[in-house]
């Protein structure tokens, strides 16, 4: 099957309110472009180094995001032009983003990674270590980033009742949250959550 058809057949499975991001990681530029040129804009990569060197060579108009973890060091290379940083695992690395995107003269809208897997995995904040950044007096100092939403990755499992249940909790810690600090602000509105194989579960729970 071909790429736009298997795009054309997920989006059958997407309401409109929900965000896909294709994510090109390790694919050939070829391939970005032949979805770019079909309409899809909006790809997510993992490695620094592959995502600057295909935002420099495809199309200016192409929403990145950046999907892994994020080391500080490497904030420089894609701060110039990335349109969202999925995983923020951190208040130090908050301050990393900021101060490269004042030096763009830019605001980047970021959403802080939550751990909601079962697996043993270094990075992502609780919600109780997510409220503490919000409270953190030094954040409205941060003027150069938005935080836009929060992100989780389920366990890998084929227990779909477990999946279920690990995003209804990321779901539930995003309400808290809007309800709390965000109540009259729209811009806080993302919850990344799906992959390939649970994203239809991922949009049921909101």
């Amino acid at each position: 099957m071909s790429i736009t058809n298997k795009l054309e057949q997920i989006k059958q499975l997407i309401p409109k309110q929900v965000k896909l991001v294709a994510v090109s990681k390790t694919k050939p530029q070829e391939d970005i472009l032949t979805l770019y040129e079909y309409g899809h804009k909006v790809f997510g990569e993992n490695k620094v180094q592959e995502l600057k060197e295909k935002y420099e060579n495809l199309p200016k108009d192409i929403e990145w995001h950046h999907i892994g973890h994020l080391q500080t060091n490497k904030v420089k290379y894609i701060a110039p032009f990335v349109s969202l940083i999925h995983a923020v695992d951190s208040f130090k690395l908050l301050k990393v983003i900021n101060k490269e995107a004042q030096k763009n003269n830019r605001k980047i809208n970021v959403l802080l990674q939550m751990h909601i897997a079962q697996e043993e995995t270094k990075f992502g904040l609780s919600c109780k270590q997510i409220h503490e950044i919000l409270q953190n007096p030094e954040l409205g100092k941060l003027e150069n980033i938005q935080i836009t939403g929060l992100m989780g990755m389920a366990t890998n499992t084929d227990d779909k009742e477990q999946i279920r249940k690990e995003f209804r909790y990321l779901k539930s810690c995003f309400d808290e949250i809007k309800q709390k600090y965000f109540a009259t602000n729209d811009t806080f509105r993302e919850l990344s959550m799906g992959m390939s194989g649970d994203f239809q579960i991922a949009i049921e729970e909101g």
